[in-house]
């Protein structure tokens, strides 16, 4: 259903290329951000009252723009396995399926490609939680994830914003160890994580005509071409296509919990932030400017059609339920948050952060 290698090989041979650096300037950005990974360990951990399982450490990986490329195709390829099974043997039963499968395979892995080449030159940092080692890319124990850093994207922002390199690095690297921290040093989640994705793909229509006419009808969308009558379909992203009533039950909860993981690692950056980095509130006033606007009028599309406006909003309400439950019940009240999946705030309580304080709080202590 995916050819995974072209998909590589056309991202490769599409992204662009990073900012103008020499070979010692590389050298000396790549050790400095592995410094400040291990440094960010430690003043996550402090700050948060969280700490690790023991054999859960995960690697922490500086890679550039291809290297990032390889590493998600190889997450993608674990998590998506199931879908593309039963997609497979539905298409093998159909007339002329195999033939129909090699060349949707290659289609596809173009269509990947195309997106990872656009998304490899705008993510910093990434904590993937599924993803299985490869031959030039370790993973934790069990496929436990592992921290990408990606060199390129960081000088190229630093650059852009004008702000102290030194600083932003550690900013951006407190960021995301703080998303490492909450997968070592909560056990159950990756787990609680991957059963939602998975129960998500099970309720997915696996007839791939039906499929690849949602995508249409979403890049019709884009392009202005909408059937007459259905402008208030307008606008939706590509997994809004594709939703059943379950899928948006389990949505619901996806929703919830990466706004809590992404609100969270903003609100450990900003406060560790000030003790650490002497610059953070300029970076950080800048940086929120950079979020909120679009590159481009593509650029714009193609966050919609990604559903990457939504993550823009998962920062942004994530953190304001983290920051008010922690003034309302201080820091180890919040961290009741990973006791259990029943803890987890629902879509509803982000939003209305005393709602959790109320039910997990008045429970615990009842």
């Amino acid at each position: 259903m995916v050819d995974w290698n072209l998909a590589v090989a056309t991202a490769t041979r599409l992204v662009r290329p990073g900012p103008e650096v020499s070979r010692d300037e590389a050298r000396a950005v790549v050790a400095e951000l592995r410094r400040h990974a291990k440094v960010s360990e430690e003043h996550v951990r402090a700050f948060t009252r969280m700490v690790s399982e023991e054999g859960t450490d995960t690697p922490v990986l500086v890679v550039d723009r291809p290297g990032w490329v390889r590493a998600n195709v190889a997450g993608f390829r674990e998590l998506l396995k199931p879908l593309l099974d039963k997609m497979e043997q539905r298409r093998g039963s159909s007339p002329g399926g195999a033939v129909l499968g090699a060349v949707g395979g290659k289609v596809t892995g173009v269509e990947l490609g195309m997106l990872l080449s656009f998304l490899s030159s705008r993510v910093l940092g990434q904590y993937e939680t599924f993803a299985p080692a490869t031959r030039d890319l370790p993973a934790g124990p069990d496929g436990g994830g592992r921290l990408l850093l990606v060199a390129p994207n960081i000088v190229h922002v630093e650059r852009e914003l004008e702000v102290d390199p030194h600083d932003f690095r550690l900013w951006v690297c407190l960021h995301e160890e703080t998303h490492r921290t909450q997968f070592t040093a909560v056990p159950w989640l990756r787990d609680h994580l991957r059963g939602e994705i998975q129960s998500f793909l099970d309720e997915t229509d696996v007839d791939p005509m039906t499929v690849l006419e949602r995508v249409r009808e979403a890049v019709q969308t884009l392009a202005g071409g909408r059937p007459e009558g259905e402008e208030e379909d307008g606008g939706r992203s590509l997994v809004e296509l594709v939703q059943t009533p379950a899928q948006r039950e389990i949505l619901g909860r996806l929703t919830a919990v990466m706004s809590l993981l992404e609100g969270h690692a903003d609100f450990v950056m900003d406060g560790v932030g000030p003790e650490v980095v002497p610059t953070v509130g300029e970076i950080r006033e800048k940086f929120q400017q950079r979020r909120a606007k679009g590159a481009s009028r593509l650029d714009l599309a193609l966050r919609k059609l990604l559903g990457l406006d939504a993550k823009l909003r998962q920062y942004r309400d994530g953190e304001r339920f983290v920051r008010a439950v922690v003034d309302e019940v201080g820091m180890d009240g919040f961290n009741r948050v990973w006791t259990s999946p029943n803890t987890l705030p629902t879509k509803a309580e982000i939003a209305k952060p005393a709602d959790w304080v109320a039910r997990v709080h008045r429970r615990t202590e009842s």
